[in-house]
C-alpha cells in the first residue's frame, strides 16, 4: 500500500478512473456454483440457512440479459444473507444484493448490527435492478437502490450525459479507492486521485455518506455502466497557481502532514503537499529516526528544491523545526 501510495505521488498522475471498481460492492459475493451450505452466516455458533432447499443453480441468462438492458425492475425473493449482502431469488434467477445497495440499512450501521438488518429482510419481496450481469462467472448483481429510479433511467443517463457535463449526486458508498454518488438511477465513482488536487489518505477526508455533491462528468463507458467523476476538476487547480508564486531555492513555512518511511510530507498554505525525502534529512544528535524530531501538525521551514506544476511534483529540504 505505501509503495502504490509513493509511486502515485512522484508520478502525479492519477491512476485508472475505474481501477477496482466492484472491488467493494462485491468483497463478499458468494459464488452460485458453490453448494448451498457454503451460503449463510453463524447464529448463535450454529450455521443459519434461510434459503431455499430447491434453489436451483442455473440461471436465465436470456431474462437477465433484457432485464439488464432495458433497466428493468424486477421484484425477487430475499432467500439468505451473509456478510456482504443479501441473496435473492425467484424460479429461474437467483442473485446478490451488495449491503450498499440496499435501502433499509443505515450508511453508518457497526459491524455488531450488520446482522440484524440482514435478518430484517429475510423473506421479502423486494424491487431491484440488474447492475452486473457475467454468465462466464455465474454472477449476476442487483441493487434496491437503483431501483428507486424509473426504469429505463440508467439508460437514460448513459445515453444523455457527457464528457464534461457537471452533474449532482448523492454519495452512497466509500471504499478505499473512491466514493460512489447515485446520480438518480446510475452509480458513478470518484476516484481517490478525482476527490482533491492534494494528496487524500481516504475518501472520508473529503466526502461523507449522503453527502450531496456536485462533480465533473470525466468519462462514460455505456457497454460497462459506468460513469467517472471528479470533485477536483470543479475546483482551481492550486498547482497552476501556486507556479507564479515560488520556484527553486525558496524557503516558506510548511506544516507536516505525515510521516513515512522514505520522508515526511508537509503541506502549504494552498493545501498542496511536498515530499521531504529522507536523503535530505540531517537528523538531530541522538535523533535516529524522523518520529524522533518530526510529528503530524509540526509547523516546519522549508525548502523548495523543485517544483513541476504539470506533473504535480513539489520536493522540499528540512531548513528548521
Amino acid at each position: 500500500m505505501v509503495v502504490r501510495e509513493e509511486k502515485f505521488y512522484l508520478e502525479g498522475g492519477p491512476t485508472e478512473p475505474d481501477e477496482g471498481w466492484w472491488a467493494a460492492v462485491l468483497a463478499d459475493e458468494p459464488k452460485f456454483s458453490d453448494p448451498p451450505h457454503t451460503r449463510g452466516v453463524k447464529e448463535n455458533g450454529h450455521k443459519n440457512y434461510r434459503e431455499k432447499d430447491s434453489l436451483q443453480s442455473s440461471v436465465n441468462w436470456a431474462r437477465v440479459e433484457i432485464l439488464y438492458q432495458q433497466d428493468d425492475i424486477v421484484s425477487l425473493k430475499v432467500v439468505g444473507f451473509n456478510r456482504g449482502g443479501i441473496l435473492v431469488a425467484d424460479d429461474d434467477i437467483h442473485g446478490f444484493v451488495p449491503t450498499s445497495h440496499l435501502i433499509d440499512i443505515p450508511s453508518n450501521i457497526m459491524a455488531e448490527d450488520r446482522e440484524y438488518y440482514l435478518t430484517s429482510y429475510l423473506d421479502r419481496q423486494i424491487a431491484l435492478k440488474v447492475i452486473e450481469c457475467e454468465p462466464e462467472k455465474e454472477r449476476v448483481v442487483f441493487s434496491e437502490r437503483a431501483a428507486l429510479a424509473k426504469e429505463g433511467q440508467r439508460n437514460h443517463l448513459l445515453h444523455h450525459l457527457n464528457p464534461g457535463d457537471v452533474v449532482h449526486g448523492v454519495v452512497t458508498n466509500l471504499t478505499s479507492f473512491g466514493a460512489f454518488v447515485d446520480l438518480g438511477g446510475l452509480e458513478g465513482l470518484i476516484h481517490v486521485s478525482e476527490l482533491s488536487w492534494g494528496r487524500v489518505h481516504h475518501p472520508s477526508d473529503i466526502v461523507k455518506l449522503n453527502d450531496e455533491v456536485r462533480t465533473k462528468v470525466l468519462q462514460i463507458s455505456e457497454d460497462q455502466g459506468r460513469i467517472a467523476l471528479s470533485l477536483k476538476q470543479l475546483q482551481e487547480n492550486p498547482w497552476e497557481s501556486l507556479a507564479k508564486d515560488i520556484s527553486a531555492g525558496d524557503v516558506i513555512d510548511a506544516e507536516i502532514s505525515s510521516i513515512v518511511k522514505y520522508g515526511a510530507f508537509a503541506k502549504l498554505n494552498e493545501g498542496i503537499e511536498g515530499l521531504i525525502h529522507i536523503s535530505s534529512m540531517n537528523f538531530p544528535e541522538g535523533c535516529s529516526r524522523i518520529e524522533d524530531f518530526l510529528y503530524e501538525g509540526q509547523v516546519v521551514r522549508v525548502c523548495v528544491l523543485n517544483f513541476d506544476a504539470v506533473k504535480r511534483r513539489l520536493g522540499l529540504k528540512l531548513e528548521s523545526c
